[in-house]
């Protein structure tokens, strides 16, 4: 055995044996209980990131972990590989997009493997693939059966830049959440699942999720956008038609000043053309109530109809406005100047009379004159009180109920989800269109597979290629397949049910298997995928469910949202006023001698702004790359900073020192093998002399401590904390090994075994090292015995003041000179016998307080 540990030799090995023996292979085992660990599905950009790193170091950790305590434990791993970001990297790198993504797979692939990863490799799935694919088109007819996917002409988000529609859930404050380029609203016919029909269930099984973040529970609720309120049917006049309007202020009702309809509503349909309705949509400010609000271009438009007052019997006005689709995709709504800002500014501009109708409960005339004023001001709108307003919608409740014309109806924010893509690489749309009749295609002619293309010119005329590829017979008829895609985010929504039995033929999904591994125990991704792929993801289980596919209701008990890596950023401005981020290589720092940065340069002097901790990103040119660090370093020391840095749920600042202390820390713990393998000193620095008890004490405490942050908490970084904090105790102490040789392995055994989720190459080694070619990789988790370590000693809590400063841990019932002596060699607060000590409070196994 040589000192130092050669990460470099060592991890190839490892990762060559895992490989070989498949020693993360999982299958079902009905005499343990299961563990199934996931972290979202990578998409196959064709480089890691230190996000990825953090991602996939959590997940196998834990999965490590709950294998050495005994759970039959599934780990897969697979590729979101459809996608809008792997065409237009074909385009730019002029390769075609199969091409592109699978060479990026092998890659990734690659490197995954050298951050040692316990995957079930067998179970790999890459989503672009037909055999997976296939399973999403046979699902597609099974809801367009049963009537849950509808196609429709409707307003959509469209980015201009990618060319393809985006769902409500992928426009970030009025923005493409790729891209980030301003999105527009389009007329175009679109395919639609009813999300919306789930939208109820979808909020109340929130209540079951007890283990996910309250901060994504809060976001899909908001997201979601439960609204109570009431269904009106009014008159329309002159024909005597009837509409039905919904509301959620009933109490407004007779302050009801005109009627707002989208251009897209039945009685708009009749009056407009074309020309018209693209105007009303291109001056449409928003799409829903979640984007941020810009400066309103008001258009309207008055119809020669109007709505009967269900009370009063006037007419009430009727208007064609761009801003009616804001609220819950209506299409109509009551307008109430005096308690909207949007409605009075449009009321104002088109010189519309306010209406001001008393209640059916009168109120004050000091109020009817306040709301007077209020609109003589034209300023801030009128609220009523709670009070009043109660009285008033159970008042006018009644009286609409019993001309039985009203009942409550709850709406929701949330809209149905638009899975049309237009664009080549995805999944095909199962569809045929045939004499003006929509066919789906037959289960035998799934997969319905893409259009081949073998070279870049194939990609560049793809529409050329749409053109043959679409005319196919169908009953020996001609017939013409749909040419859109399906959103990318279906294939992300049942990815981890595969993962149960990638490879079974007879259907989506093996039952028997799925409802064996489901629900998932612990899920790992970022919380951005809240209102996104987290929503979908409940929502094609729920799907699932109801086609006796799935026994759970949910799919995942656990969420776990890990924080982002940050690093250091930097930029210029040049002659235009424009940002230039600079890469950290091309930089130069100059600092004071007080270690203040003083000035910061590039290569080629530029002085440059340092823009602070921010998130490790291409655009900003600080990421940090994982294969430079693992070469350097190596993986278990990059995998062990990742882990330490930080909580998991919080973010990590990089800082290189950081890892170096990590890979130091590691060769500390190699050095106590070496040494006791050559029966020396455990170490040069043990001078310290502590009891057998003492360092079992010290050593079962540790045990306790590490399993309880992992096991309850996933407080990793305490748990490392504590494993760094006892190998430091050891390697002060003097002990002899020769003497003590049975329990100095049993310590160094424990500690390898703590540290093997974190890293398992060097425990992997150091295991062999020690147990003569035994593996680590079957060994439990070490136990710790209560007694030992409640029967010897207490944690003292050390005053200064009355003020905390330290908690040590020492054996029961010491007299106070005996509590002295320790605190003189072992506390931080040892400095404080050099001072005048005016007096000293010691409360036997609690604490003990210094008055200065």
């Amino acid at each position: 055995m040589k000192k130092i540990y050669n990460h470099k030799k060592f991890e190839s090995i490892v990762q060559k044996y895992w490989k070989k023996n498949k020693t993360f292979k999982a299958s079902e085992d009905l005499n343990k209980k299961k563990y199934y660990c996931l972290a979202m599905l990578p998409y196959p950009s064709g480089k890691l990131h230190m996000g990825h790193v953090r991602n996939y170091t959590i997940s196998d950790v834990i999965a490590r972990y709950q294998r050495m305590i005994g759970k039959n434990v599934l780990h897969p791993i697979g590729w979101d590989a459809f996608g809008l970001p792997a065409e237009l990297a074909a385009i730019e790198n002029n390769i075609i997009p199969s091409e592109w993504t699978y060479k990026n797979i092998k890659y990734m692939k690659k490197q995954l493997q050298s951050l040692g990863y316990s995957y079930d490799w067998d179970r790999e799935i890459t989503t672009c693939h037909p055999e997976y694919y296939r399973w999403e088109q046979w699902f597609f007819k099974k809801l367009y059966e049963k009537k849950l996917i509808y196609k429709k002409t409707s307003l959509i988000n469209w980015c201009p830049k990618d060319q393809t529609v985006l769902s409500n859930e992928q426009v970030i404050h009025g923005t493409c959440w790729r891209c980030q380029t301003s999105i527009e609203i389009k007329l175009m016919p679109q395919w639609f699942i009813k999300i919306t029909k789930y939208a109820d269930r979808l909020l109340q099984d929130l209540k079951i999720l007890k283990k996910w973040p309250t901060q994504v529970i809060n976001m899909q609720k908001k997201w979601i956008g439960k609204l109570k309120g009431f269904e009106i049917s009014f008159k329309i006049m002159p024909y005597a038609k009837k509409i039905k309007i919904y509301t959620s202020r009933l109490d407004l009702l007779m302050y009801t000043t005109y009627i707002s309809i989208s251009p897209l509503h039945e009685l708009a349909q009749n009056i407009l053309n074309e020309e018209e309705i693209q105007l009303f949509i291109n001056n449409l400010y928003t799409i829903n109530s979640n984007i941020n609000k810009k400066k309103i271009n008001y258009i309207g438009k008055k119809i020669n109809q109007y709505a009967i007052h269900p009370i009063t019997q006037k007419r009430i006005p009727i208007w064609i406005t761009n801003y009616t689709e804001i609220e819950y995709n209506t299409k109509i709504k009551l307008c109430h100047p005096i308690n909207n800002k949007i409605d009075w500014n449009f009321a104002k501009k088109y010189h519309i009379k306010i209406t001001l109708n008393h209640p059916i409960n009168h109120v004050s005339t000091q109020q009817d004159i306040l709301v007077e004023k209020t609109i003589q001001r034209k300023n801030n709108v009128y609220n009523f009180s709670k009070k009043i307003n109660q009285i008033e919608s159970n008042n006018i409740f009644n009286i609409l109920q019993e001309k039985k014309i009203v009942k409550a109806k709850n709406k929701y924010r949330l809209q149905d989800w638009s899975i049309s893509r237009q664009r080549y690489w995805g999944t095909p749309i199962p569809i045929a269109y045939q004499n003006g009749k929509t066919i789906c295609i037959s289960e035998k002619e799934m997969p319905v597979l893409l259009p081949k293309i073998n070279t870049i010119y194939d990609f560049q005329n793809i529409k050329e290629i749409y053109k043959t590829w679409s005319k196919i017979n169908i009953n020996h008829l001609p017939a013409k397949r749909e040419t859109d895609t399906f959103d990318t985010f279906i294939e992300s929504s049942w990815y981890y049910i595969r993962y149960t039995a990638p490879h079974y033929n007879e259907g989506m999904i093996n039952k028997k298997l799925a409802n064996y591994w489901l629900p998932i125990d612990q899920y790992i991704g970022g919380i951005e995928h809240a209102t996104m792929h987290l929503i979908y993801f409940r929502f094609f289980h729920k799907l699932l469910y109801d086609l006796k596919l799935v026994s759970s209701i949910e799919p995942a008990k656990q969420l776990l949202c890990q924080g982002m890596v940050l690093s250091d950023a930097f930029y210029y401005i040049d002659n235009s006023g424009k940002k230039n981020w600079v890469n950290l290589k091309e930089i130069q720092i100059k600092k004071k001698k007080i270690g203040n940065t003083k000035n910061i340069f590039t290569n080629q002097k530029e002085e440059i702004i340092h823009a602070g901790m921010i998130k490790m990103s291409k655009s900003k040119k600080n990421g940090v790359d994982p294969e430079i660090m693992i070469k350097k370093y190596g993986a278990d020391t990059v995998r062990l900073f990742i882990m330490f840095a930080a909580p998991v749920t919080s973010n990590i600042e990089w800082k290189e020192t950081g890892v170096h202390g990590m890979y130091r820390f590691l060769q500390k713990v190699w050095n106590l093998i070496y040494c006791y393998k050559k029966y020396k000193k455990l170490s040069e620095c043990g001078k310290e002399k502590h009891t057998h008890d003492e360092i079992n004490f010290f050593l079962h405490q540790t045990i306790f401590q590490v399993t309880q942050d992992i096991h309850k908490r996933k407080s990793f970084n305490t748990a490392i904390a504590k494993i760094i904090t006892f190998i430091n105790f050891l390697y002060a102490t003097n002990i002899d090994i020769k003497k003590n040789k049975k329990f100095i392995k049993h310590i160094l055994n424990t500690i390898i075994i703590m540290l093997y989720p974190f890293t398992p190459h060097f425990s992997f080694i150091a295991w062999e090292k020690l147990n003569k070619n035994n593996l680590i990789d079957y060994e439990k988790w070490p136990k710790y015995n209560i007694n030992i370590i409640k029967k010897k000693n207490i944690n003292l809590i050390i005053q200064i003041n009355g003020k905390k400063k330290d908690i040590i841990n020492i054996p029961k019932k010491n007299k106070q000179n005996e509590i002295l002596e320790i605190l003189k060699k072992k506390s931080k607060i040892s400095h404080i016998f050099k001072k005048k000590i005016k007096k000293i409070i010691y409360i036997t196994d609690k604490l003990i307080n210094f008055v200065i």
